[in-house]
Parts: C-alpha cells; sequence; structure tokens
C-alpha cells in the first residue's frame, strides 16, 4: 500500500500540474476536446471498467504486477485532478510568468521556478484526495492482484474474515493502524486544503 501510494502520488501530482499548466496558458487545437475528456472521465464510475481492464492488463501480462495498480490509481485520479489544477492555474496572474520571460527563463524554468512554488495549495488538496483514493482502494487491489505478496492492506484486512468465523478484533486493530497513516496525512496537509479549494473555484 505504501508503495503504490507514494508512486501513484509522485505521478499524479507531477502529471496533473504539467497538464494543468498547458491547459490554462495555450490555445492549442483540440484543446477543448482534451478537456471535454477530462471532464467525463469524472462523470464515469470507475468501477464500470473493472472486467474490461482486467481483460486488458491480462492481454498485456500485466496482471499481478507490482505497478498493476500504479497504473490505474493514475489513471482514474488524473481528470479530478487536472481539474483542479487547471482551474487554480487560472488564479496566476500571466504577469509573474512575463517578468520570468522578461529574464530569460524558459517554459520548463517557469513551471518548476515560478509557478509551483505557487501551487503548494491545490497540490495539497490534490495529494489529500488521491491519498485517500489510493490508500483506501479495495476494487481494484481484490480483482487485479492475486499474489499475496502483493496485496493492499484493505484487501488484506479480509484473512481475518472465515466462512464460519469472524475475528473482529483483529478487523479493528488492522483498521485502526491503517487509518492512523490517513490522519497523520491530513494533519500535515490540512492548512493547505480549504486554501486551494477556494483559490481553484475563482478562475481569474
Amino acid at each position: 500500500s505504501a508503495f503504490n501510494t507514494v508512486i501513484s502520488l509522485t505521478f499524479i501530482l507531477l502529471f496533473s500540474m504539467v497538464i494543468g499548466y498547458f491547459l490554462s496558458r495555450f490555445e492549442f487545437r483540440g484543446r477543448s476536446v482534451v478537456y471535454f475528456l477530462i471532464l467525463f472521465g469524472m462523470l464515469v464510475p470507475i468501477h464500470g471498467f473493472l472486467v474490461p481492464i482486467y481483460l486488458q492488463l491480462k492481454q498485456l501480462n500485466l496482471l499481478d504486477n507490482r505497478f498493476t495498480l500504479i497504473l490505474t490509481y493514475v489513471a482514474f485520479n488524473l481528470p479530478v485532478s487536472v481539474f483542479l489544477m487547471e482551474s487554480f492555474m487560472h488564479s496566476i496572474p500571466m504577469d509573474v510568468e512575463e517578468a520570468a520571460i522578461i529574464d530569460g527563463a524558459d517554459i520548463n524554468q517557469r513551471l518548476f521556478k515560478v509557478v509551483f512554488p505557487m501551487c503548494k495549495p491545490i497540490l495539497s488538496t490534490i495529494a489529500i484526495l488521491a491519498f485517500l483514493n489510493v490508500w483506501n482502494e479495495f476494487s481494484f487491489g481484490l480483482v487485479l492482484i492475486n499474489d499475496e505478496a502483493l496485496k493492499t492492506l484493505p484487501v488484506s484486512l479480509t484473512v481475518f474474515k472465515g466462512q464460519y468465523e469472524i475475528s473482529y478484533p483483529n478487523i479493528m486493530a488492522g483498521l485502526m493502524l491503517s487509518s492512523i497513516p490517513v490522519i497523520a496525512f491530513y494533519l500535515a496537509f490540512s492548512q493547505k486544503v480549504t486554501e486551494g479549494m477556494v483559490a481553484g473555484a475563482v478562475k481569474g
């Protein structure tokens, strides 16, 4: 679970920032289509794709792989992450980037040295939302992974439930332990969540 969460969060934050930046700052052919597909991705029930994804990953020999769940977690968390990031980018004045351009900054320097520090509130919001989704995800971990060594924490808790007996003390202990990282992660970034959501709700 920790491996899946860390790697997935890294890709989600990186991709959402880059895609959100280009959607908010550049006009190009097909931009509206890309943005519509992102919005459409927010409306589609992800568990409706469980069987097609299983069949596709099986055909590609990607089942029971350390990166199997990471691919699905990144794909299904990107739409809302990109939407929040693109909305937040509009609140960042273009004058800041124009000043950086005058100083000779290229697009990579503008993105990672100028825009990135100003996006910490929305990045914290995206990180918490994605962390909760990835850490607590159960269905994909149950269907796509059979190897005991690769099963996530929510799936592993099912071993305490047998055909004739349920070990409630062990389940409750496991739930308490699994909730500690979630609470700690939220407390670490909670101050930025409201700021990021409010700023992203208003386009400049």
